[in-house]
C-alpha cells in the first residue's frame, strides 16, 4: 500500500511537474490548489497524508494558518513541507515553531526537495507508529485490564479508579512476585493524565551496579571509558510520562540520594555533565517485598520512600482471590488461542479443581504461563490436564514424593554439591531456587561471599535471591 502525499499549489504548471515526479516514485498523490481544497483532506477522517508539500502563500490564505489549525485540533501526524517563493525570516521562525518539517524556498532542486521529503516520511511513520501503539496499550491496560470480580480485585480496581483521575505524582506499589504490580504501573499510567507521554519500566535489580548510575540519569561524551556520545537516561526518556522502578530496594544508596534530590527539584545532572536536566516525570516504585521493612533494614532510604509513597497499593496474591481463577483463565485462554490459532474452549472439570486446589506461589504470572503451556500442547477444544503440571492434593510447604519409576541423581559424597530437583510440576520454580539457595549456603556455612563463589554470581545478585526467598537472617554478609 503506497503511502499518500498531498501536494498544495497553486502554481498549475509546477504542480503538474511535482505530481508526476512523485507519482512516479511511489507515492499515492492526492492534489490541492486552495486552503479550501486541502482543509477537508486534512480533517479528521479525512484522507490522512503522510506527508504534506505545501506553498505558502495561496489565493484563500496563509498556509501557515492551516498549519497551525491542524496542529490545534485532533489529529493528524502528517509532517509538513513549506515551499515559499520570497518567504521573511519570521514565516520561517512561525513554521519551525508549529511543526514544520523543513521550509524551502522556491524554486528547489528536486534532488534536495526527495532529500526532505524521504526524511519526513521517516518522520511521520515513527510518529505513527508511536501513536498506534500508545492507542492499542490506552484501550489493553483500561481498568478492567485487572480481572477478576473477588472483594480484593473490585478493592484494587476501585483505588486504580480513584487514583486515575488525580495527579499522582509519585507511588508504591507493593506485592508479591507475580501478582501484577507491572500491570497496576501500566494501567495508572495509561488510563491517567500522563497516558500519552512514555512509560520507562526499569527492573532495578538486573541493572549492573557499575551502570546503574549512568543508566538512570545518563552520560555525557566522555564521561568515562566507553562513554563516546551522550545518552539519555532513564529518567530523562521518561519526561513527561512515568518511571516505573521496580525492586527499588536494590538501588545503593547514594544513588538513593540522587534520586531523592531529582524528585525533589525536578532537575538532574548527568554522570559528567555540568548542566542541568529539568524533568517531568511521575514515579512509581514497586518491590516484592515489605517496604516498611526495607526501610527498617537500610535498604531503602526513609526520607526515599516518604517521598514516593505519597500514594501506596497493595496487589494481593492470587491465593487471596481464587474466585478470580476462572476470568483469568478464559482471558488468557482466549489470548492463546489467538496468538497460536488454537480452539481451545472447554475446561474440564478436574481442570478446574487442580487449579483451585493450589496455592500458586507464582502468582497470577504461574498462572499465565500454566495456560499458555496447556494452550499450546492442546489437541483439540478441550483444555488438557496432562500438561498443567500443578501437584494435587499436595498440602502448603509439604513435598511432593517422587514420580514413581523416576531415578533421582545420587550425592556423589565429594562435597555434598550435588542436589536433586524434581521436573515433575511438583515443585514451582521459585521454590527450586530457594531450595538451591539454601542448600549451598549450608554447605558453606551461611558465608554469602562463599557461596557466591560456588554459585558463579556476583555477590550482590547472590543477597538479592537470598532477601526474595527470605533466607536473609542466617546468612553472613562479608564473613570469609
Amino acid at each position: 500500500m503506497s503511502d499518500t502525499l498531498l501536494l498544495v499549489e497553486d502554481e498549475a504548471v509546477l504542480r503538474d511537474e511535482l505530481g508526476r515526479h512523485f507519482t512516479r516514485q511511489g507515492w499515492d498523490l492526492l492534489q490541492a490548489s486552495t486552503l479550501a481544497e486541502a482543509r477537508p483532506l486534512l480533517a479528521e477522517g479525512g484522507a490522512s497524508p503522510l506527508v504534506v508539500l505545501c506553498d505558502m502563500t495561496l489565493p484563500d490564505g496563509n498556509a501557515l494558518d492551516l498549519l497551525e489549525a491542524v496542529r490545534a485540533g485532533a489529529g493528524s501526524h502528517a509532517e509538513w513541507i513549506v515551499l515559499t517563493g520570497y518567504g521573511t525570516v519570521a514565516d520561517s521562525v512561525r513554521a519551525l515553531k508549529l511543526g514544520a518539517f523543513e521550509f524551502l524556498e522556491k524554486p528547489c532542486p528536486l534532488e534536495r526537495l526527495d532529500l526532505v521529503v524521504a526524511g519526513a516520511a521517516r518522520s511521520a511513520r515513527a510518529q505513527r507508529r508511536v501513536a498506534e501503539s500508545s492507542a492499542r496499550n490506552h484501550e489493553r491496560f483500561g481498568l478492567d485490564a485487572f480481572v477478576g470480580d473477588s472483594p480484593a480485585a473490585v478493592r484494587v480496581r476501585d483505588e486504580l479508579r480513584r487514583l486515575s483521575a488525580v495527579p499522582v505524582g509519585a507511588m508504591v506499589i507493593g506485592g508479591e512476585t507475580g501478582t501484577g504490580k507491572g500491570l497496576v504501573a501500566r494501567i495508572l499510567h495509561y488510563t491517567g493524565a500522563r497516558g500519552n507521554g512514555p512509560l520507562v519500566e526499569v527492573n532495578c535489580a538486573a541493572l549492573p551496579e557499575e551502570l546503574m548510575e549512568s543508566e538512570l540519569f545518563g552520560h555525557e561524551a566522555g564521561a568515562f571509558t566507553g562513554a563516546r556520545t551522550r545518552h539519555r537516561g532513564y529518567l530523562e526518556q521518561a519526561h513527561g510520562g512515568t518511571l516505573f522502578l521496580d525492586e527499588i530496594g536494590e538501588l545503593d544508596a547514594p544513588l538513593q540520594a540522587k534520586l531523592l534530590k531529582a524528585l525533589e527539584d525536578r532537575r538532574f545532572r548527568r554522570v559528567g555533565g555540568e548542566k542541568e536536566v529539568v524533568v517531568d516525570v511521575q514515579v512509581f516504585a514497586a518491590s516484592n517485598r515489605d517496604v516498611d521493612a526495607l526501610v527498617s533494614q537500610g535498604r531503602l532510604r526513609e526520607d526515599l520512600f516518604h517521598r514516593l509513597s505519597l500514594f501506596r497499593v497493595e496487589v494481593p496474591p492470587l491465593r487471596e482471590r481464587l474466585e478470580d481463577l476462572e476470568p483469568l483463565v478464559m482471558r488468557f485462554i482466549a489470548e492463546f488461542n489467538a496468538r497460536s490459532s488454537k480452539t481451545v474452549r472447554v475446561v474440564p472439570d478436574s481442570v478446574w479443581r487442580r487449579l483451585r486446589g493450589y496455592t500458586w506461589p507464582g502468582n497470577v504470572r504461574e498462572l499465565r504461563n500454566v495456560i499458555e503451556r496447556s494452550v499450546l500442547l492442546a489437541d483439540g477444544p478441550v483444555l488438557p490436564e496432562r500438561w498443567l503440571q500443578v501437584p494435587e492434593g499436595v498440602p502448603e510447604g509439604a513435598s511432593a514424593p517422587a514420580p514413581q519409576g523416576a531415578a533421582l541423581p545420587q550425592d556423589t559424597g565429594d562435597s555434598g554439591a550435588v542436589l536433586a530437583v524434581r521436573l515433575d510440576g511438583s515443585e514451582s520454580l521459585d521454590g527450586m531456587e530457594a531450595r538451591i539457595l539454601r542448600h549451598a549456603l549450608e554447605l558453606v556455612d551461611w558465608n554469602v561471599s562463599a557461596a557466591a563463589r560456588l554459585l558463579g554470581v556476583s555477590r550482590q545478585t547472590l543477597r538479592y535471591r537470598i532477601d526474595k526467598h527470605g533466607l536473609g537472617e542466617e546468612a553472613k554478609a562479608d564473613e570469609e
